[in-house]
C-alpha cells in the first residue's frame, strides 16, 4: 500500500475515533453480552420484619411542589405555552396563595410570546418555583430573597 494511502487511512481512523469520543459514544458494546455483570453498589433492602429507616416527612414546601408539578403537568398537556392566567389558575389549584403569587410575563416587550413562563410562591420560608417551557414542567425549591419575594423586579 502506498504511503499516502496509509496516511489517509490513519487520518480517517483518528477522525472517526475522535468524533466518537467527543460525542460521548463508546465503541464498546452495551449490555452484558460476553461480560460478567458489574458488582452491585446499592445497599441491600431490609428483609421484611427488619427495622427500616422511616422516610423523613415532607416539608410543606415539598408537599406543595409535588402538587404543583401535577397541576402544571396537567396544564402542559393541554398547552405547550400557557399564559399568565392559566399559570395562575394551576398554581392556585395546587394550593398557592393568590395574594402572594408571583408570575413572570408571558409577552416580551416587543410583543412576542416568551419561551418559558414561571410562577412562584413562598411556602414555609422557601420559594416554590414552577416553570412551563414547550410543554415541559420544572419545579424547584429555592431560597427566599432578602425582599421576602421569589422574583427580582417589580412585575408580580
Amino acid at each position: 500500500m502506498p504511503a499516502s494511502t496509509k496516511f489517509r487511512t490513519r487520518v480517517v481512523v483518528l477522525l472517526v475515533a475522535g468524533s466518537v469520543a467527543l460525542s460521548g459514544c463508546s465503541l464498546l458494546p452495551f449490555g452484558n453480552e460476553g461480560s460478567s455483570p458489574a458488582p452491585s453498589t446499592s445497599p441491600a433492602a431490609p428483609a421484611p420484619g427488619e427495622n427500616a429507616q422511616p422516610e423523613a416527612p415532607k416539608t410543606p414546601a415539598q408537599e406543595f411542589s409535588t402538587k404543583l408539578a401535577a397541576s402544571l403537568g396537567s396544564l402542559a398537556t393541554t398547552t405547550k405555552s400557557p399564559n399568565r392566567d392559566q399559570i395562575r389558575a394551576a398554581m392556585v389549584e395546587a394550593g398557592a396563595n393568590n395574594d402572594t403569587l408571583e408570575i413572570s410575563v408571558d409577552i416580551t416587550p416587543t410583543g412576542l410570546a416568551v419561551d418559558a413562563i414561571e410562577a412562584a410562591d413562598v411556602v414555609d420560608g422557601e420559594c416554590v418555583v414552577g416553570q412551563v417551557r414547550e410543554g415541559q414542567v420544572a419545579v424547584s425549591l429555592l431560597p427566599v430573597l432578602n425582599s421576602g419575594r421569589c422574583f427580582v423586579g417589580d412585575i408580580h
